[in-house]
């Protein structure tokens, strides 16, 4: 299983049913602030809809098509981090994430998103990584942006986002170009 100790305030941990009840009440929490960008909130109604998605990342993760895993800051459930649409035999991925708005300005995102890419170069072997973000996801965007990815351009209206549709800004990093800006 993975799970990777970023520092002394950050951990990543595989997601597993056991953490079926923080994840869920962090998604309740935060359901307004996440619903923003994401689309799935709306269709998290219960312990059993997140119980469901772990299951179907555990499921990716025997697989060996990725996984995702929870972001703890100093012992509390953060967020989730997650490698989506890994091709091996294209040797890329895309990361996706979200944060709890109480932990966000706290540079968990940055660190967290850090170590994913040094583990899909170092130790997938992959050689692309993709992260995409709405358009107008500003917080989002910043991420990407600061560890050096380059911006490749817009999808337009990519996404269905309850009502309307948004557009994803793509940004990339190569294995080559990781290992220059590190």
């Amino acid at each position: 299983m993975f799970k990777k100790i970023i520092d002394e305030d950050i951990e990543l941990k595989i997601l597993e049913e056991i953490h079926t009840k923080e994840d869920y009440l962090l998604i309740d929490k935060n359901r307004n602030y996440l619903r923003q960008w994401l689309p799935w909130v709306d269709n998290t109604k219960s312990c059993e809809d997140v119980n469901k998605f772990i299951k179907s990342c555990l499921e990716q993760f025997a697989n060996n098509e990725g996984f995702t895993a929870g972001i703890w800051y100093r012992g509390e459930f953060a967020g989730v981090i997650g490698y989506h649409e890994l091709n091996r035999s294209h040797k890329k991925v895309n990361i996706g994430y979200w944060l709890g708005s109480e932990f966000t300005g706290l540079g968990i995102m940055i660190r967290s998103c850090k170590a994913m890419v040094d583990y899909a170069f170092s130790e997938l072997g992959l050689h692309r990584v993709e992260i995409r973000c709405a358009e107008g996801n500003v917080k989002s965007r910043a991420i990407p942006k600061q560890l050096g990815f380059k911006n490749e351009g817009i999808l337009r209206e990519v996404e269905w986002l309850y009502d309307h549709y948004v557009s994803h800004v793509v940004y990339s990093m190569l294995d080559i170009e990781w290992n220059i800006t590190k």
